[in-house]
């Protein structure tokens, strides 16, 4: 079922959100293909990243900003990365990225299901909302 058709079903009241939001990813080669949501704003994903709420991404990563002043160097630095990897690549390291790396200490930031080590307060819920995951790719595809 594509997402237009499980949006069309909620938005009916067919379905609730919640199951919904629980659909798998529809994975293809080493990306996810369609977008989880509207159109991603590389502004939003860019505040997303720099936060150390949500995402926290300069945690682990190196980000080409220069008002980030403090970024981690456990995983690989973002520059470049939008060069490297198109928007369905980018999309399924940012959703599920254990898929692409069991050994990754990155979190899924959208997947809920199968994963270990999940406070209860967490549990079922996913880091990032379709568009927030959205956003997110927007500014990691903006990264030439």
């Amino acid at each position: 079922m594509t997402r237009f058709a499980v949006a069309l079903l909620v938005a009916m009241g067919a379905i609730p959100l919640a199951v919904a939001a629980q659909a798998p990813l529809r994975v293809v080669g080493d990306g996810i293909p369609e977008p989880l949501a509207g159109t991603g704003d590389p502004t939003r994903g860019r505040a997303l990243i720099v936060a150390r709420e949500s995402a926290n991404c300069v945690l682990c990563h190196a980000v080409p900003d220069p008002a980030v002043r403090f970024s981690g160097t456990i995983g690989p630095s973002l520059e470049g990365v939008g060069k490297r990897l198109s928007q369905a690549q980018l999309r399924l390291r940012v959703a599920d990225n254990l898929r692409v790396n069991p050994k990754s200490v990155m979190p899924s930031y959208y997947k809920t299901d199968g994963l270990d080590r999940v406070a209860a307060a967490y549990a079922g819920k996913p880091i990032l909302s379709a568009q927030e995951l959205e956003d997110v790719v927007a500014y990691l595809g903006s990264l030439q």
